[in-house]
């Protein structure tokens, strides 16, 4: 038992710490806001990460591989997304300026839909259900165990990402590494989600 909650761990772990669209959005706004500012972003998709756990868990997978149809609507809608918060971060302007009063960091809300968009989030969920939910008795037990560790690993992940965001936050006090900053983030949120359509 301690085996497979410890290979959990890891799973979970790589899944969360892995460059992605909600890491990427994490260290852009730890970088232009702060830590304390991100944390919203960080616990939205934390929260988005281990209901989609929790409901792969209990069914929504059969639904998903019955009907291929709601995978693919989920990518489009979260390709479109997280291509908006790419925009958004590859627009930002720097800290320093008088307009950053109007500019906000991701919410809880926008940090749930950028998991629960992200269609990498599904598949390493359906991936860890399958290996560690289905595979052992009693399901529900290790759905919620699960479902914990997925919690504070996800946490611990994406939060690593906005720490990095903002300890870069001093290199970033020229307006010109800002901007660029900003605008190679961007990007790289852009390239990710063309992966995620290339898959």
């Amino acid at each position: 038992m301690i085996t497979v909650f410890f290979s959990m761990f890891i799973f979970a772990l790589i899944g969360a710490i892995s460059p992605g669209p909600v890491n990427i959005i994490a260290t852009g706004s730890g970088a232009n806001f702060g830590f304390w500012r991100t944390l919203p972003h960080v616990l939205g998709a934390t929260i988005a990460y281990t209901l989609i756990v929790f409901l792969v868990g209990i069914g929504l997978n059969e639904v998903l591989l019955t009907y291929p149809q709601i995978t693919e609507a989920l990518q489009y809608l979260g390709g479109g997304f997280l291509l908006y918060m790419s925009w958004k971060i590859a627009t930002a302007r720097p800290s320093e300026t008088e307009t950053q009063v109007e500019q906000k960091p991701p919410n809880l809300v926008q940090g749930a839909l950028a998991q629960g968009l992200n269609p990498k989030a599904w598949l390493v969920s359906m991936s860890g259900v399958s290996l560690f939910v289905v595979a052992n008795s009693p399901a529900s037990f290790y759905l919620l165990v699960f479902c914990l560790i997925s919690f504070v690993v996800c946490f611990i992940g994406v939060g690593t990402w906005a720490a990095i965001g903002h300890l870069i936050r001093k290199l970033l006090a020229n307006d010109r590494y800002q901007v660029a900053f900003n605008r190679v983030m961007g990007l790289l949120l852009s390239c990710s989600v063309i992966t995620i359509f290339l898959n």
